[in-house]
C-alpha cells in the first residue's frame, strides 16, 4: 500500500485522515486517496485536473516537479504527503 497524507494546512479545509490506497501512478494514488475526502480535490487540482500551483507533492521526501501529467508510478511502502505551498517575504 502507498500512504498519503495531506498537510494541516489542507485539512483545515476539509478532514481528511491519512490514506492507504493500491499502487498505481501518482495521479491514480491522489485520485483513490481523494475519495475519502473528495471536496478536497479543489483545494488540491485546478479546473483541468493539475496540481495547483500553491501545492507541493513530496514522494519519499523528494519534491515532484509534474503537476500535470503525474505519471510517476509508486509501489508499496511509498508515501506521499500533499501540502500548501507558502511563499512571502
Amino acid at each position: 500500500m502507498v500512504t498519503v497524507e495531506f498537510a494541516s494546512s489542507l485539512r483545515r479545509h476539509v478532514e481528511c485522515q491519512p490514506q492507504s490506497v493500491g499502487e498505481g501512478t501518482l495521479r491514480q494514488v491522489l485520485e483513490a486517496a481523494l475519495l475519502a475526502a473528495p471536496d478536497l480535490a479543489p483545494y488540491v487540482f485546478d479546473d483541468q485536473r493539475c496540481v495547483r500551483k500553491h501545492v507541493a507533492i513530496f514522494i519519499n521526501s523528494d519534491m515532484t516537479l509534474d503537476r500535470n501529467l503525474l505519471t510517476q508510478g509508486l509501489t508499496a511502502g511509498d508515501r506521499v504527503l500533499v501540502i500548501q505551498a507558502l511563499t512571502g517575504g
